[in-house]
């Protein structure tokens, strides 16, 4: 799976992992290509010696040298050429997630703007099991920042809303997501039994953002791959994906990972759509199949108000004709109206909604 990229590559290698540095892996790589971008870039930490608990135990921090930079300047730097590298990758309606913590958020996003990028929103993932301050010296940093945007101010990005809101209960999701950091049997070890990567994120957390703002089949670029929850969840979820590390040794945690990663079947990837991606019914294929009839009367939900159906799809009332929503916003005196969930038909004694019929002819197109 592992693979080095020539700089004459031009064809996308997907569902693969990518060794070596991530500026140079993705400038090598077709621009335009990428329907997302998930980055999880070095934090920046900026660690002055070892942390312990209060019984003496030392703290398992990211202490590693991919997570050193010589100043904030230096990290800037890295910053803007990286992502200067995921804006050329992206295709014009593609979109890009990138995390990060107090230490290097603001900078990110910054640098974010500066390419070009357009912020969608401001996700604050509040860790549910945030581990404590031990020092007692600031308050417990109990969540992370992602940033999620669009190519540019005229993208138009993937967003499965009705996809989101049925994973909450049919509740809109909102931009605080509270999810469990990774530990028990998600957390990957080493042959040593140690952590096999400090900063591994859950694979909650990436289910929720590839349903969200991807769509089956798409490509999902990882440029700090780690240990491949990326990878894993695209996988299941019917996406593809690439990833670039430079480390070997989380290639080969990520490897073994996806590897023993299911796909899910076709009719467990479907989701809910959103109604505006539905195909689009005319009110008058309605009249041309004769589910209801040119003369039949259409009521109100209240039955205050009536019109009739005429041949081509139109209605008419005593005051006003028109379309079902230009009839039906007439009669109510608002702006607009939504003709299909506002007007009903006697069907076996009751009034039922003309939406009914709508569902039913779409059920016959999917």
């Amino acid at each position: 799976m592992t693979k080095t990229l020539s700089q004459e590559a031009v064809t996308l290698p997907i569902n693969t992992i990518l060794s070596g540095d991530c500026i140079e892996m993705m400038n090598s790589l077709p621009a335009a290509s990428v329907d997302l971008i998930f980055a999880d870039p070095p934090y920046n930490l900026q660690l002055k010696g070892d942390l312990h608990r209060p019984d003496n135990s030392k703290v398992d921090a990211v202490d590693d040298d991919w997570d050193q930079f010589a100043s904030f300047k230096a990290y800037d730097k890295f910053s803007t050429a990286w992502l200067k590298a995921a804006h050329r990758l992206l295709k014009p309606n593609g979109a890009i997630w990138v995390i990060g913590s107090y230490h290097n958020i603001f900078r990110v996003g910054t640098a974010l703007q500066d390419q070009g990028f357009w912020i969608l929103n401001d996700v604050i993932w509040r860790k549910s099991n945030p581990m404590p301050n031990f020092r007692g010296k600031r308050l417990t940093n109990a969540h992370e920042t992602m940033i999620w945007a669009s190519k540019s101010e005229k993208s138009k990005a993937t967003f499965n809303y009705e996809a989101l809101k049925a994973l909450n209960e049919g509740i809109q999701m909102r931009s605080d997501w509270v999810l469990p950091i990774c530990n028990g049997h998600e957390r990957l070890k080493d042959e040593n039994g140690d952590k096999a990567h400090p900063t591994q994120k859950p694979e909650s957390l990436l289910h929720r953002v590839i349903l969200g703002s991807t769509n089956p089949g798409d490509v999902i670029l990882d440029p700090f791959f780690g240990s491949g929850t990326t990878g894993a969840v695209a996988k299941m979820l019917g996406r593809n994906f690439i990833g670039i590390e430079r480390e070997a040794k989380y290639r080969k945690v990520a490897e073994a990972r996806i590897k023993n990663t299911r796909k899910l079947d076709n009719e467990a990837l479907q989701v809910t759509q959103s109604k505006r991606a539905q195909p689009r019914v005319p009110f008058g294929a309605l009249v041309e199949r004769g589910m209801l009839r040119p003369g039949e009367t259409l009521r109100s939900p209240n039955g205050r108000h009536a019109a009739k159906i005429r041949a081509d799809g139109t209605l008419v009332s005593d005051t006003v004709q028109g379309s079902i929503h230009q009839v039906g916003a007439s009669l109510e005196g608002a702006p607009s109206c939504n003709g299909w969930t506002y007007w009903t038909f006697k069907h076996e004694g009751k009034d039922t909604s003309i939406d009914t019929l709508r569902q039913q002819i779409r059920s016959e197109m999917n």
